[in-house]
């Protein structure tokens, strides 16, 4: 019987049915997450498992414990290779891979500098025994003797640590504690004194010194304090970081250029197309009293790739919808702002979780619909389409061969001409980027495949050309205006930009009687009826200057019209084009078809800077214009293109309409204009 009543007395163990401590045990948490789930088990034991709060609870443990806390991925930091990645990878990318090469660049110099360290005491002796045992841990130690030899060198270089006597001559400790934040506010101080006192360190401390150490000085006391201080070193960096985002039409390799980033680097990948969004929930995460509440989809994510310093792709930025349910792209402040999401706080969780480490990158196909709060968070990097010779080189070496594995033509290649490529891209395919010649390619390895099936290798054994392709695609798809020698009067030819690239177009004028209207066809946006109407008002006030009749305008009517009228067209860059059509006609004047002009036009007639320089260009290359006209303010874009692509038509660089016009009204060498 007594023993019977030892054992009713001893004390039970709580029961751990699910495993659910061992697993907290194992998983290393942080304090406080470990403070939270010990709190979640406690209160799972006191409740009967057949009860919602119990499954509410569980599934929140698991939630935490599944997530990545501490669990990182070690950078690959030799930028040789991650250049090769690239350059193994893709092609045509220009300045994009020198920018992504800058932006690694800074990350591998960073991560490999050695943590620098200043050492400030009176006694010789006691900076010679302080640099000799710190240096030995591989730091960079600098001394001084007092505060103004600190300051003197904090003038020269930045140092991460500097450990400093509190009593010295002619500028103690605590005075240089407060002069040198002034200048390097992110350094951290270590105090040393022989006459600690309680207020002394208070004082220290509050006046920011991370630790305060007493003499004698313990020397693994000291080497923690120092490592201590050193830990938010990387964090710090990771939290000024930018956040690169990559703005360009569809097809030119953004999210192919994040994965090559991930490769380089040696990081995981997750790439999360926001063109769905439209809950600011789905971000956030929801709260665990609601039925079916989960965290968001930025901790989903890193539950899913099991670290949390992944190369992170928030794809489609542009795409984000707003309505009742809140706004996400505000909600995309908190994850992108460098202040703020060390800490970011998921509804669901409750709790801070570091996102420091991840190296968010967005992609857009243009920043106009950005919010302007989110979009000065991004540092936009600039996408442009592809010439025809960068696309016929990423045809034939990566999609052509990608294709022909993909549909069994292997045993062995067929071969495919470039001629063959070239006609796809001119006549089949009307993009900046390569997905639908992608798809072309596609279409004619399933036409040969088939042919192979049916007929075996000699069905296909001829090489595929130019005309090979045009049979085995059928008609052209696309038609592409040429800009043709001679002129008309009343005609122009422009560059205009799309989302698809750069494209030729004619501008039309004619004059007819009638009350003195301006009419305006062919599907034209708000910016473009503006600019005509500035170049018109700009004709008629400068008319003794220009040639032209200063009453053309009464009793007259102005009809101007660009072809293609189904296609919705904007934008400010046909001003000029619409000002030589119009002095063209008013004149009597025939314009060259083969000078291609792209400018917005002010009311005094500057020729003001226009974007989408490289695709106007490069739809000149392709039209075969004899010559381009530009503003003046584009000469850095001209000179950026003319280092990617070869044999650019002559570009001519004006300020004023007057220049143009002078281009423009010239007839070509040994051939007249003929109306």
């Amino acid at each position: 019987m007594f023993f019977r009543k030892q054992e009713l007395e001893a004390p039970v163990q709580p029961a751990d049915p699910t495993g659910l401590r061992e697993k907290c045990r194992q998983a290393e948490l942080p304090e406080a997450v470990g403070v939270a789930v010990e709190s979640e088990i406690s209160r799972m034991e006191k409740t009967d498992a057949a009860v919602a709060e119990y499954s509410i609870g569980l599934n929140y443990v698991e939630t935490l414990l599944s997530l990545p806390w501490n669990a990182v991925t070690q950078d690959n930091l030799d930028l040789a290779q991650a250049a090769e990645v690239f350059d193994g990878s893709h092609a045509g990318l220009g300045q994009v891979r020198e920018r992504v090469l800058e932006h690694l660049a800074s990350r591998v110099l960073h991560s490999k500098r050695q943590a620098s360290l200043l050492i400030v005491d009176d006694e010789p002796i006691a900076r010679s025994n302080l640099r000799h045992v710190l240096a030995r841990e591989g730091y960079a130690v600098e001394v001084a003797a007092n505060g103004e030899e600190a300051m003197a060198l904090l003038a020269r270089q930045e140092f991460d640590c500097i450990v400093t006597d509190l009593k010295m001559d002619r500028m103690d400790g605590m005075q240089l504690l407060e002069a040198a934040r002034a200048v390097a506010p992110e350094t951290k101080f270590i105090l040393v004194t022989g006459y600690a006192t309680v207020d002394t360190a208070v004082q220290a401390l509050k006046t920011g010194a991370v630790h305060y150490l007493s003499k004698p000085i313990d020397l693994n006391e000291l080497r923690e304090a120092v490592r201590s201080a050193l830990l938010s070193r990387t964090h710090r960096y990771s939290n000024r970081s930018p956040i690169l985002c990559f703005v360009g039409p569809p097809g030119v390799g953004k999210t192919s250029v994040g994965k090559a980033i991930a490769e380089a680097l040696g990081r995981r990948f997750y790439r999360m197309s926001l063109a769905d969004l439209r809950d600011e929930a789905e971000l956030r995460g929801h709260r665990r009293t609601y039925v079916g509440a989960m965290p968001g989809r930025i901790i989903q994510a890193l539950k899913s790739v099991g670290v949390r310093n992944p190369v992170f792709m928030l794809d489609e930025m542009d795409k984000i919808g707003q309505d009742v349910k809140g706004d996400p792209a505000m909600a995309m402040l908190e994850i992108l702002d460098p202040e703020q999401n060390a800490r970011y706080v998921d509804r669901y969780l409750e709790m801070p979780f570091d996102l420091s480490e991840v190296l968010f990158i967005a992609t857009a196909n243009g920043v106009e619909r950005l919010a302007g709060p989110l979009l000065d968070r991004l540092e936009v990097v600039q996408f442009s389409g592809y010439s025809e010779g960068e696309k016929l080189d990423i045809a034939t070496r990566f999609l052509l061969p990608r294709q022909l594995r993909g549909h069994g033509l292997i045993s062995p290649y067929p071969t495919i001409l470039p001629e063959a490529l070239v006609r796809i891209i001119r006549e089949y395919t009307n993009e900046s980027g390569v997905r639908g010649l992608e798809r072309e390619i596609a279409r004619m390895c399933r036409k040969l495949a088939r042919l192979r099936l049916d007929g075996g290798a000699e069905a296909v054994a001829a090489p595929v050309g130019s005309e090979g392709a045009a049979v085995l695609l059928g008609p052209a798809r696309f038609r592409h205006d040429d800009a043709k020698a001679g002129g008309l009067v009343g005609t122009a030819t422009g560059l205009v930009w799309s989302e698809t690239g750069g494209e030729i177009i004619f501008v039309e004028a004619t004059r007819m009687r009638g009350p003195g209207q301006l009419i305006l066809t062919g599907s034209l946006g708000g910016v473009l009826k503006e600019s005509a109407q500035i170049a018109l008002s700009f004709i008629r006030s400068n008319a003794g200057t220009l040639g032209v009749e200063p009453d053309f305008f009464e009793g007259h009517d102005i009809h101007i019209h660009i072809p293609a009228g189904g296609i919705a067209k904007d934008g400010p860059s046909a001003g000029l084009t619409i000002a030589v059509a119009l002095v063209s006609l008013l004149t009597g004047r025939p314009a060259r078809s083969d000078v291609a002009l792209s400018g917005e036009l002010s009311l005094v007639g500057r020729v003001l800077p226009v974007s989408g320089v490289r695709e106007k260009i490069l739809a000149a290359l392709r039209g075969r214009a004899a010559m381009v006209v530009l503003p003046e303010a584009n000469a850095a874009d001209v000179e950026a293109l003319r280092e990617s692509v070869a044999d650019l038509p002559p570009v001519v660089l004006v300020g004023r309409v007057e220049q143009a016009l002078a281009v423009v009204m010239s007839s070509q060498e040994g051939e007249p204009c003929t109306e």
